[in-house]
């Protein structure tokens, strides 16, 4: 591993400054909901860090904004009633129109319209990067902070560069995978919700597919940690995370209520007019390191009892040894 180096600034932007030390009990605090503080505390600095390199490793998907802001748009003007063209279309062939001049005062209102252009495809299509950029940062990001919760120094980039050149290949697989998934799972809540109470079927969809939502969002806790710390193939890290997402349920369940809680807050700085710079700004600097950290801290111990204890009773595990455990759960 690379030396520490300093440098001067802003201390989450010094990315391999030394820490604050730790004793050796304090090291060694239990995982508990009273002990997350205390752990959130002492690792808030490097959060701060995760959260920039996360934004910063999957810079394209802020490519689309400009897309989705219109500003690349051909602006035109045209009737905002579908039935506008219709209704003029007939007009020069009736003699009395006076019957339908009242309704062209309702129709005949005209508004912006907008067309998308080339630049629009073209800047849409560089955003179609962060399909391989999203697994590798995860993997990056999520060891760091294993080896956080494991009272391990960190050295930002160094760390995060050892760790997405070991899990490339599996980091962008999973990592479209996840997209993928999480894409078609949110889809089908938002449509089967509207949708609720036209049938039987689509209520039901409804209730199918938040389940299902909610429990890949357990599996995905476990995945990325796994993927860090063994040699599994992806069949087998869905098949842990799916173990997992059932025995650690109760963590599984407290860490979805904190990563709710912190959106929450973050959604009513948004909405909140006095405030809506600091919701737009947090996003950037902490909320997704937050839930990120929420997430391991949630996982990381059943990972530990489960897959690691048991081979290691008398000393101290060298996780980068995990390699050649292909075979558990």
């Amino acid at each position: 591993m690379a030396k520490n180096k300093t440098s001067k600034g802003l201390p989450f932007f010094n990315f391999n400054k030394d820490g604050k030390g730790v004793s050796k009990s304090e090291a060694k605090l239990p995982f508990t909901f009273i002990n997350f503080f205390k752990y959130f505390k002492r690792h808030f600095t490097k959060l701060l860090s995760v959260n920039i390199a996360m934004i910063i490793g999957n810079l394209p998907i802020f490519f689309l904004l400009p897309v989705k802001a219109g500003l690349f748009n051909r602006v035109s003007i045209g009737p905002a009633d579908i039935r506008y063209p219709v209704i003029a279309g007939v007009l020069p062939f009736i003699e009395d129109t006076s019957a339908l001049t009242p309704l062209l005062t309702t129709v005949g209102v005209f508004e912006n319209v907008y067309a998308s252009t080339v630049w629009n495809t073209i800047i849409s299509c560089f955003a179609l990067l962060a399909l391989f950029t999203f697994g590798p940062v995860n993997v990056g990001t999520t060891y760091i902070i294993r080896n956080m919760l494991k009272g391990e120094p960190i050295f930002m980039w160094e760390d995060m560069k050892y760790s997405i050149k070991r899990n490339l290949r599996q980091g962008i697989i999973y990592g479209i995978i996840d997209i993928v998934l999480s894409f078609m799972l949110v889809y089908d809540v938002i449509f089967f919700f509207f949708n609720a109470g036209t049938s039987f079927m689509t209520s039901m969809f409804f209730y199918v597919s938040l389940v299902a939502a909610f429990f890949y969002f357990f599996m995905r806790f476990y995945i990325y940690l796994m993927m860090v710390t063994f040699d599994l193939s992806l069949f087998k890290l869905f098949k842990n995370a799916m173990i997992f997402a059932f025995l650690g349920f109760k963590r599984n369940f407290l860490a979805l209520l904190g990563i709710g809680f912190i959106v929450f807050i973050n959604l009513l700085l948004f909405t909140t007019p006095i405030l809506m710079g600091l919701g737009i700004a947090l996003p950037f600097v902490l909320t997704l390191g937050i839930c990120t950290y929420i997430a391991a801290y949630a996982a990381w111990p059943k990972i530990k009892q489960i897959m690691i204890d048991p081979y290691y009773k008398d000393e101290e595990p060298d996780y980068e040894d995990f390699a050649i455990m292909k075979d558990v759960l």
